[in-house]
């Protein structure tokens, strides 16, 4: 059952019609094939292509007697196209029928999820160029660390995006194949040469050996990849949760008019969108684990793997389709506020810049340990004393004042040479999305 929330581009991918109009296509490009090698007529491969149709009623009614769907399948079009389809299926066998249109389906699923992908990317990038140069606290264990820009912060959700694009084409071209080998692959009723046309014909490669199936590792490939993309996901989703969390609150989920963030509490706003994509990453990987059990096949093949893709398939591209659009909304309309970012990032009172203290202590000629001792005991004092600053502390310290001057601590505090990087990182991550970008348009014919 498709969940309500899909998109239908990719929910038609899934449908009993689609699939068996996939099957159609294999079996029709299996015959053209025979008769481009002299094995069958021209004349019965346009009779079969003229009568051949399949009513999903009638391959119903017939599995329930065979118990075999693809059997069924070719009874009800045989039906249809009367005594040429004695060449319909000819020298195939089921996974010859099953395993391509599979992949068929993969690879026109992995070309919408390339599509969410780059509209993902397309406002990741605009927003981390909104906020290149606000600056905000950069946190290492949840605890303030050092300066950032929050658009250093997307620039690495772009850039994690624009390598899930380059996965996602892998995976794509990992199932782009298909077989036409026959019963335990060793082509014994049919030719090499016919699957090779045959594949040609529906864009898809011919596997190299495929025993019964094509083998599963590809498959393991492919849904790991949505995993991994799903982690991403999750990834951005849990810091935008915690960047909505109240003591924090420097950015939030759009919250519409109308909308409820509780039936209890008038004044809740969650992150409800957020939270949702962290759980579907986690059906992600679990449908993932499930990919790498079918692998293992007794054998030239058995059939435990195909209860599980009629699962895993659909319900992993469409909720992964699902998940890249929910998220896309999110970050285009994501609120943010700067200046709670820097109220935040002042909360420790200047021991954020201890590093650049410690470092100029160093330049002065001690050790690392011995200026890092100094500079710690002044964070000390910051930390469990709230009337005190750490620039104040630093300037009360003999062994301080000895050897740097208020001109050089001033530097150590300053926060527009410590992000002095901070929009070339950005400008790298945006100009590179922007290159791929136009690289496809030119691919298409569209302009620059």
């Amino acid at each position: 059952m498709i969940p309500r929330y899909t998109r239908p581009r990719m929910g038609a991918i899934w449908t009993e019609e689609a699939k068996l109009d996939r099957w159609l296509k294999v079996e029709i490009a299996a015959c053209e094939a025979l008769a481009e090698i002299g094995v069958i007529s021209k004349r019965a491969v346009e009779t079969i292509k003229q009568k051949a149709k399949v009513d999903p009623k009638r391959v119903e009614e017939i599995e329930a007697i065979t118990k075999h769907d693809v059997a069924a399948f070719v009874q009800a079009v045989g039906e249809a196209v009367g005594p040429d389809a004695r060449y319909f299926h000819f020298g195939m066998t089921s996974s010859d029928v099953l395993d391509t249109a599979f992949d068929m389906a993969l690879v026109e699923a992995a070309e919408i999820i390339i599509e969410d992908l780059e509209a993902l990317a397309q406002v990741t990038t605009r927003r981390a160029a909104e906020y290149r140069d606000t600056p905000m606290i950069g946190r290492s264990h949840g605890v303030h660390a050092e300066p950032i820009t929050f658009g250093v912060a997307i620039a690495g959700w772009l850039a994690e995006t624009e390598r899930n694009i380059e996965r996602m084409r892998r995976a794509r071209d990992m199932v782009r194949f298909g077989k036409l080998s026959g019963v335990v692959g060793v082509y014994g009723n049919i030719s090499p040469r016919a699957e090779l046309i045959a594949m040609k014909k529906l864009g898809l490669e011919p596997e190299t050996v495929s025993t019964q199936v094509v083998p599963r590792d590809r498959h393991a490939e492919y849904f790991l990849t949505l995993a991994v993309i799903g982690a991403g996901i999750e990834r951005i989703s849990v810091e935008i949760r915690h960047l909505q969390r109240t003591e924090v609150r420097e950015a939030e989920e759009p919250f519409t008019s109308g909308q409820k963030g509780s039936s209890a509490m008038p004044h809740k706003r969650n992150p409800i969108g957020a939270e949702n994509l962290t759980g579907g990453a986690r059906l992600l990987r679990a449908n993932a684990h499930a990919a790498l059990e079918n692998v293992a096949l007794w054998h030239e093949r058995d059939i435990s793997h195909s209860s599980v893709e009629r699962i895993i398939a659909p319900d992993s591209t469409i909720l992964l389709d699902y998940m890249i659009d929910r998220l896309a909304k999110i970050v285009d309309r994501m609120v943010v506020y700067p200046e709670t970012m820097r109220r935040n990032m002042e909360m420790t009172r200047g021991l954020i810049f201890s590093e650049a203290v410690l470092l100029a202590l160093v330049r002065k000629g001690l050790t690392r340990d011995e200026a890092y001792r100094i500079v710690q005991r002044n964070a000390m004092i910051t930390w469990d004393t709230s009337e005190t600053t750490f620039r104040r502390e630093l300037e009360s310290d003999p062994e301080v004042k000895a050897l740097l001057t208020a001109k050089e601590l001033d530097d150590c505090f300053s926060l527009k040479h410590h992000l002095r990087y901070a929009g070339r990182i950005v400008d790298r991550v945006t100009n590179k999305a922007g290159k791929r970008k136009s690289k496809k348009s030119v691919r298409r014919g569209g302009k620059q």
